[in-house]
């Protein structure tokens, strides 16, 4: 029978590009695992590359979605011991789709304890996250995030207290996360409180930036000299004005960090997000059948407090 999945063949806004197409499995590959998917988030980094933003590395037609969650129904050799088992089908095909083979030694199997919503969303933002302040440690740091209310921010706020920043400072558009935020221990500031953001850029030893354009220039203008400013994001669309650009900045691109990484350290590395992850407020989700792909992206652009995840079988 064949399994849907969420396919683009060019380049453009998700809703006019994505198409809901069958799509059969033929025999497996002896190199490769098959995995039923149970569901996968709606993330700005799924979006992103359906718009063109990164035509020079990908060519359509393509299944869209980088994370999710499946479980394990064939495979040889060593992985037959996964079969019914949860894994993460991380590296290779779109995820939004209902079966899909993958490369075996990149998948990462899931603990029973861990929820579908969790280990659906354990890979971009919590790795990020995690490698960020492993490079940059803010122990004793005042800490300092620009578009605080992401789930990658979230988790640097939670993460970056438990390593011993001495505070956490979180600039957001809007009301939307000021509640979570606090209650998390960070101080939230708005966009617009310019007096209130150029305080906190003065005191800041790590800023994490995801937003780019004009607020970046002004955290730079007012950091102190012995700050490290990480960028890992460019919400805005705008990059750092080069007046901006010196030695004090630090990029971040989650892509180059997984390159490096060989098959055990890349196994490895789950082990311990895992741990981290069963500590963790994440933000709260909303259920999409796969036949309800529009509503999940319309929801994602209203709803940012908000995950949308697609139910795939």
């Amino acid at each position: 029978m064949p399994a849907p999945a969420l396919r683009y063949h060019r380049f453009g806004s998700p809703l006019n590009v994505l198409h809901l197409e069958p799509r059969s499995d033929g025999p497996l590959a002896r190199e490769l695992m098959r995995v039923r998917m149970r569901c996968a988030p709606v993330n700005p980094s799924d979006l992103i590359p359906i718009a063109g933003a990164y035509r020079h590395r990908i060519t359509p037609p393509l299944v869209a979605g980088h994370e999710g969650v499946g479980v394990v129904t064939e495979a040889y050799g060593p992985w037959q011991a996964l079969e019914g088992r949860r894994v993460l089908p991380l590296r290779g095909p779109g995820t939004w789709q209902q079966s899909l083979d993958c490369n075996p030694e990149l998948a990462i199997p899931v603990p029973d304890d861990i929820p579908d919503h969790v280990a659906a969303r354990a890979w971009i933002n919590p790795m990020t996250a995690m490698t960020m302040l492993q490079r940059w440690p803010v122990e004793g740091c005042d800490v300092l995030l620009t578009a605080a209310g992401s789930n990658c921010a979230r988790l640097l706020a939670q993460w970056a207290l438990c390593c011993g920043a001495r505070s956490v400072t979180g600039i957001c558009r809007s009301d939307h996360h000021r509640e979570a935020l606090t209650a998390m221990g960070v101080n939230v500031l708005d966009q617009k409180d310019h007096a209130a953001i150029d305080a906190a850029a003065a005191r800041a030893r790590r800023i994490f930036d995801a937003a780019g354009g004009r607020l970046a220039d002004r955290l730079l203008a007012g950091m102190a000299p012995d700050g490290v400013f990480i960028t890992y994001g460019l919400l805005s669309g705008v990059p750092i004005s080069p007046h901006h650009m010196d030695a004090r900045i630090r990029h971040f691109h989650l892509r180059d960090h997984i390159a490096g990484l060989d098959r055990y350290q890349w196994q490895e590395s789950f082990k311990t997000l895992w741990a981290l992850l069963r500590d963790i407020e994440m933000p709260a989700t909303r259920d999409f059948r796969l036949t309800d792909w529009r509503q999940a992206l319309i929801w994602h652009d209203r709803h940012p407090e908000v995950k949308p995840m697609l139910i795939l079988s």
